[in-house]
């Protein structure tokens, strides 16, 4: 299972083409490595939000969902055309009135699935009003089972280990931090989350910078293919890594059947031995 992770570059753009052709060049990109997934950052779409309005209105998070059917299709056709499965970040929708930061799985067939952010930070709920999701999914797909779960969500154990007990062995982390603290948080929590659970962790952040547009004027990312910590792995549980802020993507190929030897026999054993008698788990599920 080959997956491909984008250090997406955010600069102001004039029109949602200029968008296109961006996101383009980096699926075509992924294509090139023969990748057969293709992870996308959190909150790459607020880059429609440095277009230009008319009358000179500079467009807020408000306006977002308002790009929602060019954003699917535009996607859409991309996983089509290449065969490949396109997570393409998170993009803001609106809902019964409520916005919220929604992960988008594209397949091949053209099929669209959805994963709301559960867990909402601060800025979210305080600055764009964004409303938390109130389900996980995990998707079935012909190279394996996989969950989304979007930057803050990775930062409770809780539901990856849900997440896992659904039968996911891969989890893809779209993310959007804008200093060190907040990268290193995700970071490191993706590390443990893997060891926890003895799952790969796909994640990605966003790069560049949107000078007119609120809160997103800083980004620190980097994209990495994290692995749980055992001999049949890299040390450090890193399988690849991008350069820190640079405009790039990243290629690593997922061995599951590494994930079955570990569960079974390896140095440590952690999804195997959690204590379900002393404290609550989702055994029933697993």
């Amino acid at each position: 299972m080959r997956v491909s992770a984008v250090q997406y570059h955010l600069h102001t753009i004039g029109s949602f083409d200029e968008f296109a052709a961006q996101v383009t060049h980096y699926v075509k990109t992924a294509q090139e490595f023969d990748a057969e997934f293709v992870l996308f950052p959190e909150f790459l779409t607020t880059q429609l939000l440095s277009i230009p309005l008319d009358g000179g209105r500079r467009a807020t998070i408000n306006d977002l969902p308002d790009y929602t059917e060019k954003y699917t299709e535009l996607f859409t056709s991309l996983a089509k055309d290449t065969g490949m499965y396109l997570i393409g970040g998170t993009h803001v929708i609106r809902q019964n009135g409520k916005l919220y930061n929604v992960a988008h799985l594209f397949t091949p067939d053209g099929t669209v699935h959805r994963q709301a952010k559960l867990h909402i930070t601060p800025t979210e709920v305080n600055e764009w009003n964004i409303a938390p999701g109130d389900g996980l999914h995990v998707f079935e797909t012909d190279k394996a089972t996989i969950a989304i779960l979007t930057c803050y969500d990775i930062e409770f154990p809780e539901i990856v280990r849900l997440a896992r007990a659904k039968g996911a062995d891969v989890i893809f982390c779209p993310s959007c931090t804008d200093d060190r603290h907040g990268f290193y948080r995700v970071r490191y929590c993706c590390h443990a989350r893997a060891v926890e659970n003895e799952v790969y962790v796909v994640t990605t952040g966003t790069v560049g910078s949107l000078p007119t547009v609120d809160f997103m004027r800083a980004n620190f990312g980097q994209a990495a293919v994290i692995t749980p910590n055992d001999i049949p792995f890299p040390q450090g549980g890193v399988l690849a890594s991008g350069e820190i802020n640079g405009d790039m993507v990243v290629t690593a190929d997922l061995d599951l059947s590494l994930l079955r030897k570990v569960r079974e026999k390896g140095s440590v054993t952690t999804w195997r031995d959690r204590r379900t008698d002393l404290y609550p788990d989702w055994n029933t599920m697993a």
